[in-house]
């Protein structure tokens, strides 16, 4: 699956070793880059759901977004790239048509 950003500095954070290791820690910085490589290896969202890290459909102010479980309670957060997203007929979300994820952030959205 392609995984795109939303801007250069965050581009800059997730591609940068040295930059999630310092923003993150190490250990979270290799669980981080483990998770984007398995995301990278799947040819849609549908294959990722059998992926390490739990991936979630998140819901509230959060509907469209999912998360995958990094370290503790960091949490990989992204959305569909494609505007608007593939539907199936019933209206929800087409897991199998989504190729292209941005990544919006690493962190905890429950506090």
């Amino acid at each position: 699956m392609q995984i795109e950003f939303p801007d250069e500095d965050s581009q800059t954070l997730f591609n940068s070793t040295k930059a999630l290791t310092r923003a993150f820690g190490a250990d979270n910085e290799k669980v981080v880059r483990r998770r984007l490589d398995d995301l990278r290896a799947v040819p849609t969202l549908e294959a990722a759901r059998g992926l390490p890290g739990k991936l979630e459909e998140l819901k509230g102010d959060r509907k469209g977004q999912f998360s995958m479980r990094a370290v503790g309670a960091l949490r990989l957060i992204f959305k569909p790239s494609e505007v608007p997203p593939p539907q199936k007929d019933d209206g929800g979300l087409d897991w199998a048509r989504v190729r292209a994820i941005t990544i919006l952030e690493l962190g905890d959205y429950h506090d």
